[in-house]
């Protein structure tokens, strides 16, 4: 107990210091806490995303789940046993087993076909009047459907010896009867008298009920539909018709779909297989669940997610680990000389140890109790993160905190915990005359440089680099996906190691640098500056510990404001390029094809030689004048084969108007040589002139003045002349498509797609007059709307329309690309905000430490201002050099390894390729933070001097 009030009385002494290190502990604990959840949470939010776009795209409700079983030649008794066993397995614990609300559960009877006939038939033994039917029941239909004609059957069947059953308007029709009129069954295979009549037609009564399998109820035109009770009683219980199947459909609410309940989903959707498979073989059964395929790509996806959140965060927790080694630090420095004394009167290590570890844990247990909880509070933020440091307010993330935070929690408390212990033991191993040694060498060079710490991080770091250069050089040539090949764990690390090695290696440069500055203006330093100049110099290593940290801080959040700004960018500018302008136009042409085959028609025969189509172009001008249109250009698309050097290929043809076709289209100038107009001045020149792509000249040995022969199946070659050769054009990806390169096939690696650009004008009457597509730029004042509304009233025959306006709101709202900004956001700002807390936190305690020399220099004769000036210069060479240090260090690290992180996506599909970029805006605020942070610090450090007596410092120098 007195050992707990000695820790607890030290910890108050220290109450800055411990309270920045609790800081730096909290802040740890949170981080790495709210990865996992954050992970559940966003990766919960993409499923449904992804779950939704499948809804919109196939039109099948994805929390479908069916499963039916068929009878074939089972006795009744063994039938019923089976119908029991299945059913109770799915209503008592398949339906929990899912985890998600169950909306829906519909059981499905079928009866086999039977043959009937009307009651009051004239001809009886005629076979024209008879009708193929089966029965049908469904688990509580009445709740979804609503009558148009008639009325519904009554509880009690049969009614006087007949079944009333309901039909749909399409079953009406196709029996060619009126309600209320009996039918009766005349089939061999059913023996007994079995009446049945129509009392009331049905129709759904919300046109969307996911409750209906069968959306338009086709399937039910040749149907009865009898009531679910009479279906068990007549059908299941007392055989007097034979069933021919039983189904289960589910309805589940997949807007409550979570990450957590996707392996339960699963498994209890192959459990009701095998339910099945145990009772009946396996072509007795049918299984129907849409969601699977979404959830295999989810599940890809989440993978892809992961990675990336690691590599991001890996930097922050780097610097976190460095914030609180570094208060740690601080903290055995301030209290090296109570432990030396502590060893010379006799305590051992592990009791000194003991005591601060002691301390640790209590810390450690607290920042791990409430960490996760602004885990919680952190990952709300990143939930509403919209790009790099922009907030808006959506709909909140399923955030929950799971034991797997609390892990991630104990695993982060760990860590810090031995990193706080580290500078203690150091500290436990120095004797009291050790300890006096090392006060008066102030120029022992730190471990570090000892042992070339910088070069080995920087070693690793470039090796990183190169390995991944050579990896992402495979996965582009080979068109392979980012998964085929195995990520270096160490790729997530380097960029920290680079920062890392980096600045260290500026630092062992430095001591160097301030010799020469002190060297160039001995003759000229003022005494104030010649003072700090001589203190700096002789004191670096006391300054590297914040220095580095500064370094590394600041050099962490350059890295994350650029790789933010570079993935948002690279993602729009990808997007654009893909979709080549604005607004894509695909319209219907007038020409001769033959009509295609109505259904249930027999289809023509195919003449040997097929007639080419004819075309009728329709009028461009309406497309022009459309409200809020800038400028429309013509591009046409076709796959061609070409003639060139003795070779041939397939090759994609573009046809464009070069003039109008450089107004309306979307191009970085950097993926050429020269700027994209230039080459369509080029193309200008002549009307038989074409640009080739780079793998075409590559692949056929063409260079510019060549002849190339181009056209299609049921057009001739005709020749053009090569005037240029592009890598890239708007839509061209050169990249080879995935899985089209096998690399024991040396042939095959030469399967990059080509292009070949040239005039529409002579395409069209050297060619063939076809369809193309109509490109649009919009006014930037023009809404999509606006356009949208127009382009209605015009009532243009327009089949297909691409949106590029509305694919990047989209790219916005992807879950991968908010996990990216709200993660990169985080690290921003905490790089920033511990940045600040330990840049003041080292100069408070640097100056309460130099209070008697500081009391000195102003008893002989320096005024405040001349002391303040010595602190601003002092700062101006420490921490100064350190954030100028941590910007360039941040630029070269941005340059180098942000284009790791397309490693995540589908490299192959990275067209334009990944180019780092810097925000004028994000630059600023970094430079007005880093600003404030110095001009604050420097404001609240001339406070603490001016608040300085000369007398105190004085007779503190006596004691």
């Amino acid at each position: 107990m007195a050992l707990f009030v000695m820790i607890i009385r030290k910890m108050v002494q220290n109450k800055w210091l411990v309270t920045s290190l609790f800081i730096g502990l909290v802040l740890s604990v949170a981080l790495v806490s709210s990865m996992p959840i954050y992970s559940e949470a966003i990766l919960s939010r993409m499923l449904v995303k992804d779950l939704e776009t499948m809804q919109t795209k196939r039109n099948v409700y994805p929390g479908n789940q069916y499963n039916k079983l068929f009878y074939t030649k089972e006795t009744p008794e063994k039938m019923n046993a089976i119908y029991t066993k299945v059913d109770r397995y799915i209503h008592e614990q398949a339906q929990a087993g899912f985890q998600i609300p169950v909306q829906e559960l519909v059981v499905d009877f079928q009866s086999k076909s039977m043959k009937i006939r009307p009651e009051n038939d004239p001809e009886p033994d005629s076979k024209k009047s008879l009708k193929t039917m089966s029965l049908r029941s469904f688990s509580g239909l009445e709740e979804h459907i609503k009558l148009i004609d008639g009325r519904m059957p009554a509880e009690q069947q049969p009614v006087d010896g007949v079944y009333e059953v309901l039909v749909t308007e399409r079953g009406l029709i196709q029996f060619k009867t009126v309600l209320d009129l009996a039918f009766a069954v005349d089939d061999d295979k059913i023996a007994g008298e079995i009446k049945f009549k129509p009392v009331g037609v049905f129709q759904k009564t919300l046109d969307d009920d996911p409750y209906f399998r069968d959306t338009d109820l086709s399937e039910l035109s040749g149907s009865f539909i009898i009531s679910d009770k009479v279906a068990k009683q007549q059908l299941m219980q007392e055989a007097r018709l034979p069933v021919a199947s039983v189904g289960w459909f589910f309805v589940l609410d997949y807007s409550k779909m979570e990450l957590r309940f996707v392996d339960d989903f699963v498994q209890t959707t192959n459990k009701i297989k095998n339910v099945l498979l145990n009772n009946v073989s396996l072509y007795q059964t049918v299984s129907e669940t849409p969601a699977l395929d979404t959830i295999a790509k989810y599940l890809e996806r989440a993978d892809q997610l992961r990675t990336l959140m690691w590599s991001l965060n890996v930097p922050v927790l780097i610097m976190l680990g460095f914030y609180m080694f570094m208060v740690s630090n601080l903290i055995a420095d301030r209290q090296k000389n109570e432990i030396a004394v502590l060893r010379s009167r006799g305590a051992a290590r592990w009791q000194i140890i003991t005591s601060y570890a002691v301390e640790g844990l209590i810390l450690c247990g607290i920042a791990f109790g409430i960490g996760p909880l602004i885990g919680v509070a952190l990952t709300g933020m990143l939930g509403a993160s919209n790009g790099f440091l922009e907030f808006v307010q959506r709909v909140r993330l399923p955030i929950r905190l799971t034991e797997e935070a609390y892990r991630y929690g104990a695993i982060s408390s760990a860590a810090c915990f031995v990193i706080m212990l580290i500078p203690i033991i150091m500290a436990t191993r120095v004797s009291i005359v050790g300890h006096k040694q090392q006060l008066a060498r102030l120029l022992k060079s730190p471990l570090w440089h000892k042992m070339f710490l910088d070069v080995i991080a920087l070693a690793l770091a470039i090796y990183g680099l190169y390995t991944f250069k050579k990896r992402l050089a495979d996965l582009q040539s080979l068109g392979l996906n980012a998964g085929d090949l195995n990520i270096d764990p160490l790729q997530f690390v380097v960029p920290a190691l680079f920062i890392m090695g980096a600045g260290l290696l500026l630092l062992r440069l430095y001591p160097w640098v301030l010799r020469l500055v002190y060297w160039l203006g001995k003759k000229w330093w003022p005494p104030s500056v010649y003072a700090t100049l001589i203190q700096v110099g002789r004191s670096s290593s006391q300054y590297q510990f914040l220095m580095i940290f500064l370094i590394m801080t600041i050099a962490t959040g350059v890295f994350s404001a650029s790789a933010a700004r570079t993935i948002n960018n690279n993602t729009e500018d990808r997007i654009r390029y893909g979709n080549g302008a604005e607004i894509v136009l695909t319209s219907q042409w007038i020409n001769d094809a033959p009509p295609p085959a109505g259904p249930g028609q027999p289809q023509a025969e195919t003449p040997a030689v097929q007639a080419p189509v004819h075309y009728l172009e329709p009028a461009f001008e309406p497309f022009r004048t459309l409200e809020g249109v800038e400028q429309a250009a013509k591009v046409f698309t076709k796959e061609t084969s070409f003639s060139v050097n003795e070779g041939t290929g397939a090759a994609t043809l573009i046809g464009i108007d070069t003039d109008e076709f450089g107004e309306t289209t979307w191009f970085r100038d950097s993926l050429l040589d020269y700027p994209i107009n230039d080459y369509l001045n080029l193309l200008a020149a002549d009307s038989q002139a074409v640009l080739i792509s780079k793998t075409l000249a590559e692949q056929n040995k063409v260079k510019p003045g060549d002849t190339i022969w181009v056209g299609w199946s049921d057009v001739p070659q005709q020749p053009f002349k090569v005037y240029g050769i592009i890598e890239y054009f708007p839509t061209f990806n050169p990249n080879p498509a995935i899985g089209s390169v096998d690399v024991s096939d040396e042939s095959s690696k030469g399967n990059a797609p080509m292009l070949i650009v040239g005039h529409l004008p002579r395409i069209q009457v050297q060619l063939a007059l076809e369809p193309y597509d109509v490109w649009i730029k919009l006014k930037p004042e023009t809404s999509t709307a606006v356009f949208y509304e127009s382009l209605k009233q015009s009532k243009l025959p327009v089949t297909n329309i691409v949106n590029t306006r509305e694919a990047l709101v989209a790219a916005k709202n992807d879950p991968f690309l908010m996990a990216l900004n709200g993660i990169l956001t985080l690290g921003f700002v905490l790089s920033i905000l511990v940045s600040f807390i330990g840049f003041l936190l080292y100069w408070v305690l640097s100056l309460r430490g130099r209070t008697l020399q500081n009391g000195i220099l102003r008893a002989i004769g320096l005024s405040l201002k001349q002391l303040i000036g010595m602190l601003a210069v002092e700062q101006l060479l420490t921490s100064g050099v350190a954030v100028l240090i941590g910007i360039a260090v941040g630029n070269i690290a941005s340059r180098l390894y942000v284009p790791n992180f397309q490693i995540a996506f589908n490299p192959s599909s990275l067209v334009p390729p990944f180019k780092v970029m810097f925000d004028a805006s994000d630059l600023m605020r970094i430079y007005v933070l880093v600003g404030f942070m110095l001009v604050v610090g420097l404001g609240i450090l001339a406070y603490m001097l001016s608040r300085l007596r000369i007398h105190q410092a004085i007779k503190l120098g006596e004691d």
